[in-house]
């Protein structure tokens, strides 16, 4: 039993470590690795397509007050919304969701003529 045990902890101490040294070192994402939903508020007509799509309820449109918000947590990063998003104005970036111990929301508002101008 105890020559089992030397031999795995003699080949741990040979072996590379397992993890990262993150932060110091950035993260290497994988190619198909979806992150976190970004958008192009500026871009988006807001349809509401991407809440209907949501399966997780994450996204919330509001047409009246021209926001758009993610609960971050509750997103399962499916790329559904990006998917079927008519504008093309959400995406996929690659980066981890802060964490955090509040289920906070991530609002986004679009901007009226006037005020772009101004």
């Amino acid at each position: 039993m105890s020559f089992d045990f030397s031999r795995i902890a003699i080949k741990n101490l040979f072996s590379k470590p397992a993890t990262c040294n993150y932060p110091a070192e950035p993260r290497k994402y994988p190619e198909r690795y979806r992150g976190s939903v970004k958008i192009n508020i500026d871009n988006c007509i807001m349809c509401g397509l991407c809440q209907k799509k949501c399966p997780a309820n994450a996204i919330t449109v509001d047409r009246d007050g021209k926001t758009w918000s993610i609960e971050r947590m509750a997103c399962v990063q499916c790329e559904s919304c990006v998917v079927n998003c008519p504008k093309k104005c959400l995406s996929m970036e690659q980066q981890y969701s802060e964490p955090s111990a509040d289920k906070t929301r991530d609002s986004f508002v679009q901007q009226t003529k006037e005020e772009a101008e101004a």
